[in-house]
């Protein structure tokens, strides 16, 4: 199978694996977003669809949200940030060069950490500012209450990108395997 044919099916089963778990796991929060982001940015080798793959993932879960009833999918202007943290992470996941444990653990960590801070900053700006006060002070008190989230996410991108990149190596051995039998 060619290597644009492989990438359009792994994105079209992420992108179905993070809808459904995003909605299904709503307001806990299962899902591997962030984990596929930075895996795309690491292995996808067209990179506009490593930038559509994550965003089209989101767009997907926002939508279902929406239509089932089960949450707003679409909330205000602080989402455009989470959309944008989105594409930022994935740029990280392009300066992942090799695909070993210590690579996949630092850079799930790191990315987990600034979707935290980016995403928080963008709540803190667009949808609640006067929840927390102006200034420094209400920044840091937005990330204060991020804390519960951000521990949830770094168990699941990490559990999750663990899932991925090494689903990704087994299947490059096992192909190498059988093109070498």
């Amino acid at each position: 199978m060619s290597q644009n044919k492989s990438n359009i099916l792994i994105g079209a089963a992420l992108v179905v694996l993070a809808a459904i778990l995003k909605v299904t796991t709503f307001p806990h929060s299962v899902n591997p977003i962030i984990a596929i982001s930075l895996f795309s940015g690491a292995i996808i080798s067209n990179k506009k669809m490593a930038f559509v793959l994550p965003l089209f993932a989101m767009l997907v879960s926002d939508i279902l949200l929406d239509v089932l009833s089960i949450a707003p999918g679409f909330y205000g202007m602080g989402q455009i940030g989470n959309y944008a943290s989105l594409l930022f992470v994935t740029f990280i996941g392009f300066q992942m060069k090799k695909i070993n444990a210590v690579s996949v653990l630092g850079f799930s960590i790191a990315s987990s950490l600034i979707f935290f801070i980016l995403s928080n900053t963008n709540s803190y700006f667009f949808e609640n500012f006067s929840t927390y006060g102006s200034g420094f002070q209400g920044w840091v008190n937005c990330m204060i209450a991020g804390i519960p989230f951000v521990k949830n996410s770094l168990v699941t991108d990490l559990c999750f990108s663990i899932v991925l990149f090494g689903t990704y190596q087994l299947a490059g051995k096992l192909s190498e395997k059988s093109a070498t039998a």
